[in-house]
């Protein structure tokens, strides 16, 4: 199925959607070296709620994601500025699975969802908006999840603010590590 063109080879059922917040994210895409990452300056802040880091570990922790593909997207990063797992030291591997144990345990309880997709982008080809720092993602997914709005509308629907994701994780695992 090919789409009708006009006259300038542009394509007619194409729409547009205005996104000019996205710009903040769009910057930082392409920075090298840790100076300009959000994954090395975030923790280095030291005002966790306002960078939504919900949790620090001894080599890596854990920050909402501000561009979200459902409610409690949460993105398990080490602290150290590595492109790819091989950079990375096993005590570091490590944490990072046992941080991203926590983050579902802390969703189940929170958000009850159906099920989770964990995964790593590593490299710009593989979809890695910052590819310069590895990190993965624990994406809570339920039962219909998917529904009219990406489908007809193009338009994914986060239904709780991001404040209110960071509290409630938060709190859950604390809850979780001081038991």
């Amino acid at each position: 199925m090919t789409k009708k063109t006009d006259e300038t080879n542009n394509s007619s059922d194409f729409e547009r959607l205005w996104a000019p917040w996205r710009m903040k994210y769009i910057d930082k895409i392409g920075v090298s070296g840790d100076e300009g990452c959000i994954f090395c300056e975030k923790p280095r802040e030291d005002n966790d709620e306002k960078n939504f880091i919900v949790f620090r570990g001894i080599t890596g922790y854990m920050i909402l994601n501000v561009f979200p593909y459902n409610n409690g997207h949460l993105l398990v990063v080490p602290y150290c500025h590595k492109s790819g797992l091989e950079g990375l030291d096993s005590e570091t591997r490590l944490e990072l699975m046992n941080l991203s144990a926590l983050a579902v345990d802390a969703i189940k309880k929170t958000m009850r969802p159906d099920g989770f997709n964990l995964g790593m982008n590593i490299g710009r080809s593989a979809g890695a908006g910052i590819a310069d720092h590895v990190h993965l993602h624990v994406v809570p997914r339920w039962n219909g999840d998917t529904n009219f709005m990406p489908v007809v509308g193009c338009t994914k629907v986060i239904s709780e603010s991001l404040e209110d994701n960071y509290r409630k994780l938060r709190d859950a695992i604390n809850k979780t590590i001081t038991k």
